[in-house]
């Protein structure tokens, strides 16, 4: 039942204006309800960041409040960041049994598997965390066990969707639950918050039947050792790849860590029950190019890649030459084209043919093209549409197809406090956002100082001066400088930015160079203005100070 008095709200703290990096929060009264917590990457935007992920500096300082953490699907960006934030968190984490087993493995990998209390939900299962009841539906996505979390409170009810499509035919789980959403729709729905990724594709997101055949007659007019990389999560396509192979005469070989975490994962839930082990890398070589099929981790052009180590000739134990075929069954992710082109042209360079969704029906998206979610809106018959998941142009699109639909919507980014109920539904507030970054095994912030140094270095280069003074100030010896990434080590120009700081220091005042602070920031300045001089840059400047 409906309360008058009741309040509900909505804020993105990240995956709203952006791909990645999803964390939902939803308030109801005092208590909070999270909703995924996934990772991002870095891309040409940030090219000095692997992995970061959203900053939960603001639930975190309300975490005594905070009833719960649910994770719609296991993708990275859903999923990924739990294992790095859940020390912010404190709280239990509720996923499905796949998702679970995904999680529980990172949660391995950073001593955290007997500490975090995990709560399995069967697909389409319900439960309380009050004063939230909540119940998951079943969605068609490139994962089993995708769902959509329905919020009721005593304020009204949402559909937070997660990520899903429509497909007809998905192979591995159900069908999206129609019935399901029609019920709710029925029920009624005070918003709808909506996955954006594919707002600005007209038509239906394709299906994994139609993939699967695809590749099956392509692998089978192929000679020479074939690799096929796709996104390592999507085990109908695994599945797919290992039949195509079957039907090819082909042993499947599993090259990349990602990918054996998913088969495991995957077989320990039942899926690929059908599908014979895999072998793995050590084994590849045993086998006929002829008969091998090399399932290999990379499809984004990740610089530590299997199929990037391959392209460079750099992997242990797989090899790719002339007569070779590589197959990209897997979409661009906007960002990575550029590293995806390094590794094309450095498998092109040895010989390889590539096969992509260019030119060949190997891949479909996991996310609703425009026809798709006007059947959603059919559905679900919300009045309020809140586009999530997606750049600002995605997210735009979204709205206006929402509007031609006659429904109404509303833009927001990471931060934006979105009131639901009572009352009008809009922007009310904002909080605090950022973007952490895993650095290594610890995390910094991605505006800080330590990743501004890091860009900085990256861009213009660092210099490091050692200067030795008496206890008056006078210079003992020529000082060293090492300016690695600007001078080669052996550069004669080198000892010239010495002999110029040392000059410059020697005729500092007396006064400046019998004190240390001021000796120090004197000796930073000057080495800045002789690399400025002759680089027409502004590196990183050190200096280390020993006085004798």
């Amino acid at each position: 039942m409906v309360r008058a008095d009741a309040d509900l709200a909505f804020l993105p703290l990240g995956g709203t204006g952006e791909i990645g990096m999803n964390l939902n929060l939803y308030r109801c009264g005092g208590s909070w309800l999270a909703v995924d917590c996934g990772i991002g990457f870095g891309g040409s935007e940030h090219p000095e960041v692997d992995v970061m992920m959203p900053d939960p500096g603001f639930i975190a300082d309300r975490r005594d409040r905070l009833v719960g953490l649910v994770i719609t699907h296991a993708h990275e960006d859903h999923v990924g960041a739990v294992a790095h934030l859940w020390r912010s968190l404190r709280c239990p984490v509720y996923v499905t049994p796949f998702t679970a087993a995904v999680l529980r493995r990172k949660l391995a990998e950073v001593q955290l598997l007997n500490e975090v209390p995990v709560r399995v939900v069967p697909p389409g299962g319900s439960f309380e965390l009050a004063p939230f009841s909540l119940q998951f539906i079943r969605m068609t996505h490139s994962i089993p066990e995708a769902q959509s979390l329905v919020i009721r409170t005593p304020a009204g009810t949402v559909l937070h969707t997660g990520d899903w499509k429509l497909d007809p035919d998905p192979l591995i789980g159900p069908r999206s639950d129609e019935a399901a959403l029609a019920k709710l729709g029925e029920e009624g729905v005070l918003a709808l918050i909506c996955d954006s990724t594919n707002a600005m594709v007209e038509g239906h997101s394709g299906s994994e039947a139609d993939v699967r055949r695809s590749l099956s007659a392509l692998i089978r007019s192929l000679s020479g050792r074939v690799a096929v990389t796709s996104f390592a999560s999507n085990v109908a396509r695994l599945e797919s790849i290992a039949m195509a192979a079957r039907d090819a005469g082909r042993t499947v070989a599993v090259v990349g860590r990602s990918l054996r975490n998913i088969d495991a994962a995957a077989r320990e839930c039942g899926y690929l029950a059908g599908i014979p082990p895999f072998v793995s890398e050590d084994d590849a070589n045993d086998i006929p190019d002829d008969r091998l099929l090399i399932l290999v981790t990379g499809s984004q052009g990740e610089p530590r890649s299997a199929l990037a180590r391959i392209a460079l000739d750099q992997h242990p134990r797989i090899e790719l030459g002339e007569g070779d075929t590589v197959v990209f069954s897997s979409r661009v992710i906007p960002g990575n084209e550029r590293a995806i082109g390094t590794v094309q042209d450095n498998l092109v360079r040895r010989g390889v043919r590539l096969m992509s969704e260019r030119d060949h029906m190997i891949h479909v998206s996991g996310h609703p093209a425009r026809d798709e979610l006007r059947r959603l809106y059919r559905l679900v018959k919300p009045p309020m549409v809140v586009p999530v998941h997606g750049e600002w142009r995605h997210l735009s699109a979204h709205a206006e197809l929402a509007q031609e639909a006659g429904i109404a919507s509303v833009l927001l980014e990471d931060g934006d406090i979105l009131n639901l109920a009572p009352g009008t539904i809009e922007v009310i507030d904002s909080a605090p956002v950022g973007r952490l970054v895993l650095d290594g095994n610890r995390l910094v912030p991605l505006t800080g100082g330590v990743m501004g140094a890091r860009r900085r270095m990256l861009f213009n280069g660092v210099a490091i001066a050692s200067v030795a003074v008496d206890e008056g100030g006078r210079l003992r010896g020529r000082p060293r400088v090492a300016v690695p990434g600007l001078f080669d080590a052996d550069d004669p120009e080198t000892n010239r930015i010495a002999d110029e700081l040392g000059d410059t220091i020697a005729d500092l005042p007396a006064a400046v160079r019998r004190d240390d602070a001021l000796l120090l920031e004197a000796s930073k300045t000057a080495l800045r203005r002789v690399l400025g001089r002759r680089l027409q840059k502004r590196p990183l400047v050190d200096v280390h100070l020993l006085r004798v």
